[in-house]
């Protein structure tokens, strides 16, 4: 099969390697720095699995940062970002219409297949407004820095359509996956919007059930492990997902938990919108720790949420240095990732000896080796050095 893949973020990324193990596969991306490291075999994004599979197999991939108008393919897969508009309440779904706008141009005969996330009842509109029951939505379910992972190996595959081209995509799927056993779901389109968004909003929800338990612990000058410990033995809970952090961040929780709360519009609730508001608690909580140690100068060690991970948007340490800094403290930060001479108005350090030196106390979300020399100075509520 020919198969375009929109969007070389990590879900592109993910499936257009998983697809171009038995399929040909092109990537299209605007942005040409990750087309061509694409094309010289070096990931995109921070995924140890893409790296390895991009320099040891035998691939049919290749990148270009314009449309392929003169190409025919069977698929095309959208996974172009779908982030929360904070003024409209709403995913900006932008860049998935304006792809889909593009293959209805120039490849109408290909079956669209969307992986990004969307707002509940966004297929059934789309569907509608194009007339073409060839667009359908599989959700995915990765973990950012094993996406390719959780692509060879996936717990489930959620496919929101019952038609054939939804049946042979699904297909396409389970040849290059290694789970052959895993299940296979087909769902209506809505329904599978809405499993995405619930899956999300669940994981946010133990996170911030750990957290404020580990709130409670440090309040009341109890032991946090001991009791997650002992609340985790219960199977029905399980040991896994329950070590406690500065408040669940990333491009996923954050938006998803916003958007599906807007989606149940005039249905009863309360966890949704508790889930929110106790990460931004958790923050404050946080925040306030810190600043009671009353220190001058707090170093910033990273701000992505977690190890293996590219990505700093909405991470919670974002939260924590607005909340430090509003009270006079100078933040400094370490991050490679930021090529940047300042970080918001905080200095980014390049040399990690320096910027261990002149912090008074260092931050981290998640532990660090490279801070196994200055255990005095950290501050942190990893408990199990684990996710």
């Amino acid at each position: 099969m020919k198969i375009l893949v929109i969007g070389l973020g990590y879900v592109g990324t993910a499936n257009a390697v998983l697809l171009s193990l038995k399929n040909e596969v092109t990537c299209y991306d605007l942005d040409d720095n990750k087309v061509n490291k694409i094309n010289d075999n070096i990931s995109p994004v921070e995924d140890k699995e893409v790296d390895k599979y991009l320099s040891n197999k035998d691939l049919n991939l290749k990148a270009v940062s314009s449309f392929p108008k003169d190409q025919e393919f069977d698929f095309v897969v959208i996974a172009t970002p779908t982030n929360y508009d904070p003024d409209s309440n709403y995913f900006d779904t932008s860049s998935v219409k304006s792809s889909i706008a593009d293959v209805k141009k120039y490849n109408s005969n290909a079956t669209i297949v969307i992986r990004s996330t969307l707002p509940v009842g966004f297929i059934e509109s789309i569907q509608k407004e194009y007339n073409s029951n060839e667009i359908i939505f599989i959700p995915e379910f990765l973990r950012e820095g094993k996406a390719l992972y959780d692509s060879i190996y996936p717990s489930r595959i959620v496919i929101g359509s019952k038609s054939e081209k939804a049946k042979i995509f699904a297909n396409l799927l389970l040849e290059s996956i290694k789970n052959k056993s895993v299940k296979v779901f087909y769902i209506k389109a809505t329904e599978a919007e809405s499993s995405k968004l619930f899956a999300n909003a669940f994981l946010a929800m133990r996170v911030t059930f750990f957290n404020e338990l580990d709130s409670f612990a440090m309040s009341k000058n109890l032991d946090t492990q001991d009791i997650i410990k002992a609340v985790c033995l219960d199977s029905r809970i399980g040991d896994h997902y329950n070590n406690p952090s500065f408040g669940y961040g990333g491009y996923c929780l954050p938006k998803d938990t916003k958007q599906l709360l807007q989606n149940f519009d005039n249905v009863p609730q309360k966890i949704m919108e508790a889930i929110i508001e106790s990460n931004t608690k958790r923050k404050d909580f946080i925040s306030e720790e810190i600043i009671k140690l009353k220190p001058k100068i707090v170093g910033v060690y990273k701000l992505a949420m977690k190890e293996g991970s590219d990505n700093i948007r909405e991470s919670s340490m974002q939260g924590i240095m607005k909340r430090i800094k509003s009270k006079g403290i100078e933040v400094i930060v370490y991050e490679p990732l930021i090529n940047e001479a300042t970080f918001l108005n905080s200095k980014i350090y390049k040399n990690l000896d320096q910027f261990k030196k002149d912090s008074d106390l260092i931050v981290c979300n998640r532990r660090h080796r490279d801070l196994g020399d200055v255990e005095e100075k950290v501050f942190t509520r990893d408990l199990f050095s684990q996710d």
